[in-house]
């Protein structure tokens, strides 16, 4: 089942959070990396700035998380885990897919570039990775992370972000 996360969630978000970012130590740069990887103040800052979580839960027990963020004329993705053991078994996909249906605002993903399994997650579900120039655009305009962030991570589009740039610029993102 998937649910909105509320405030008694908070400790089961932040545990499972830590948990599975232990799968970005010592692929992300070495000073990007801490421990937690989000500290609570942090994921407090998050939702007060308007993440909204949404989890799934199986008998009672949350096994991926994925927030949701309205930023000006777009809805980021923001914080998409699923626990470790419960991986590569759909949890992120319908995750993803609740979120896709919740707005038809067009939809950015930030991720550290050297995330390659995050990357071909969103590749797969038909989201799109934007160029250096444009990806360094968007993070400084809707995400609020330190310069070095952005200089190591990539954006990744939806389809409408596609289509609305496309008729806007009068061409592909390629182009």
């Amino acid at each position: 089942m998937i649910r909105r996360c509320d405030a008694k969630d908070f400790d089961a978000v932040w545990a499972l959070i830590n948990q599975a970012a232990r799968a970005y130590e010592g692929v992300i740069p070495a000073d990007r990396w801490k421990e937690p990887y989000m500290p609570r103040q942090e994921l407090r800052r998050e939702i007060k700035a308007g993440v909204e979580f949404w989890g799934c839960q199986e008998k009672g027990e949350l096994l991926g998380v994925m927030g949701m963020q309205n930023v000006g004329d777009m809805t980021l993705v923001r914080h998409a885990y699923v626990r470790p053991d419960r991986q590569r078994r759909g949890i992120g996909s319908r995750l993803l897919r609740h979120l896709l249906r919740l707005t038809e605002r067009p939809m950015l993903v930030g991720t550290w570039r050297a995330a390659e399994w995050a990357v071909r997650f969103y590749e797969g579900h038909g989201f799109q990775r934007l160029p250096p120039e444009l990806t360094r655009r968007l993070l400084r305009k809707y995400w609020s992370i330190p310069e070095r962030q952005v200089e190591t991570s990539v954006v990744l589009a939806d389809r409408r972000w596609l289509e609305g740039h496309a008729v806007r610029e009068g061409g592909s993102v390629g182009q």
